[in-house]
């Protein structure tokens, strides 16, 4: 067993090496600590002096709390915690103003011990708070304009607030599994959601043969019927249009919802 790696009851022991060790370069080039899946009980307090990470993953360990020095890393973009065993957040995490992920999923925290400065986060774009113990979500969550996505799937909670649901750019919204009075109704209020697709654009140098051929049969046959006129009972659908840009994505490591 390496040094510094230790395990007993009090978990994995995490030095500094350790940590440096699990630095990785994230795909748009930051740098991302990767402390998951690790058996670590406690916050590493050696990691407070790589506070200039973009992101940080303590996921799928056995932490209990996270400390207040969670402000330090006021670079972070991207933090994991999901799949521990939180009670509880730090006020202090309403500090971290460059954060737009958030994934506190699959952990023990209620209602009560949900932050209030959580609604500080004004560039969060995803929350997952699934797998909780929530039976409320705070009207004050209504306060993140730019949220995309929320999951609140697995929960016990019987209603969801209309700030949240209105948020004016949210586009997913996973409530599933939980006791509504009228399950019904609230899948229409999850439902009612704009949901957009997104388009990916792409030039023609950077289609395979195969692909661009494809392109170029369809747009033939959309310019020949183009030149007819259309029965107004039935428009064309031209799904193959897509195909080439079917499977890209905005990021390889984007978190699903559903």
């Amino acid at each position: 067993m390496a040094k510094g790696k230790q395990k007993g009851q009090k978990g994995t022991k995490i030095t500094l090496k350790i940590a440096k060790n699990s630095l990785r370069v994230s795909f748009d080039g930051g740098l991302r600590l990767d402390l998951s899946k690790m058996g670590i009980t406690t916050f590493p307090k050696c990691i407070l002096k790589l506070t200039d990470v973009d992101e940080l993953d303590l996921s799928r360990n056995k932490l209990k709390k996270i400390p207040s020095s969670i402000e330090n890393f006021q670079k972070l973009r991207w933090l994991d915690l999901h799949s521990n065993q939180l009670e509880e957040l730090p006020k202090t995490i309403g500090t971290l103003q460059n954060l737009f992920y958030l994934n506190i999923c699959n952990n023990k925290l209620t209602t009560k011990n949900l932050p209030e400065e959580l609604n500080l986060l004004k560039n969060l774009r995803i929350l997952n708070l699934g797998l909780n113990c929530l039976d409320s979500i705070p009207t004050t969550l209504g306060a993140l304009k730019e949220l995309r996505e929320i999951g609140l799937f697995d929960n016990a909670l019987t209603s969801i607030p209309n700030s949240v649901k209105k948020l004016p750019k949210l586009k997913k919204l996973n409530t599933e599994r939980n006791p509504f009075p009228d399950s019904e109704k609230q899948e229409e209020h999850a439902d009612s959601i704009k949901r957009t697709e997104t388009l990916y654009l792409v030039q023609e140098k950077d289609l395979c043969c195969s692909c661009l051929k494809m392109c170029q049969d369809e747009r033939d046959k959309l310019k020949e019927l183009n030149n007819m006129t259309p029965s107004p009972s039935k428009k064309p659908s031209f799904s193959l249009l897509l195909t080439p840009n079917s499977a890209a994505k905005n990021n390889q490591e984007e978190w699903r919802l559903s």
